[in-house]
């Protein structure tokens, strides 16, 4: 799978290229060192959304010559009252590379986050390409093999989560971590929409929410992503993973957290994170 353009519709940024290489450098400084930087969107104001998503795309290629893999894509700011934050009208997304998923229980080194947090989510893996301009949601849904619950440990190179638009599009949408539940369920055996989410710290409920929270429905999401990257020219193929975005609020994690979501229908799937 290659980068393409994924400048979210296929335009080109008006800030300088020396500019998107210097932002793209140092986010990568920030992840490798494990420092948080002062916000960047400043430096991008003057080309918008495009030019997020050129330092998003610019590092992409550089991980992607160095050895990383993509794996599928993450769907930001799915809930209304969070677009209304930022001043937006849609979703943003971010790649998800192979050496970002971690196994159901599997325990989390702290030296692999950077401000963690958590959100319970609908992921989603793809049995055949998207690739077809147009798509209808008939044609999403008939190319999802299987959904799976999960918990996105998102994270930020942006100092104290100090974020807005720009910053999290730039900084691949603010991606960290992801756990998979290990047990695959058919679309057609639970109620997107009407599923219920909880989300527990060592039994305590930190997040609650249900499938309408995702733009009324994950299937809105999913569509919003195969529409747009087709549009961007780096289309949606089988074997994909597609994180649709958050069911409830999201939740700070702490070092020897025990997270586990569960959602109606889809079961169970647990974040555990190390104390060092």
């Amino acid at each position: 799978m290659t980068s393409g353009n994924l400048s979210g519709n296929g335009a080109g940024s008006t800030i300088d290229q020396s500019v998107i290489e210097d932002l793209a450098a140092r986010l990568r400084q920030a992840e490798a060192t494990g420092v948080a930087i002062a916000p960047i969107r400043d430096g991008l104001a003057g080309g918008g959304v495009q030019a997020a998503y050129a330092v998003q795309s610019a590092n992409t290629a550089w991980h992607v010559a160095n050895g990383r893999r993509i794996v599928g894509r993450k769907i930001g700011l799915t809930a209304k009252a969070v677009q209304a934050q930022l001043g937006v009208d849609s979703p943003d997304f971010g790649m998800l590379f192979a050496d970002m998923e971690v196994a159901d229980g599997e325990e989390i080194a702290q030296s692999r986050l950077m401000q963690p947090r958590v959100e319970a989510e609908i992921s989603l893996v793809l049995g055949r390409d998207l690739t077809q301009e147009q798509l209808g949601i008939t044609e999403v849904m008939s190319a999802i093999e299987y959904a799976l619950p999960s918990i996105e440990i998102v994270g930020s190179r942006i100092e104290n989560w100090n974020i807005r638009l720009l910053d999290t599009v730039a900084d691949n949408a603010s991606s960290g971590l992801f756990v998979l539940g290990g047990r695959p369920v058919k679309i057609d055996a639970f109620d997107w929409r009407l599923c219920g989410m909880v989300m527990e710290r060592r039994g305590e409920q930190i997040s609650l929410g249900a499938g309408a929270a995702c733009l009324g429905n994950p299937l809105n999401a999913a569509l919003w992503l195969a529409r747009t990257m087709v549009e961007a020219g780096a289309p949606l193929r089988a074997g994909d993973i597609i994180m649709t975005g958050a069911l409830g609020p999201m939740a700070i994690a702490a070092p020897g957290d025990v997270i586990e979501a569960r959602i109606n229908g889809l079961g169970s799937v647990r974040a555990v994170f190390g104390n060092e």
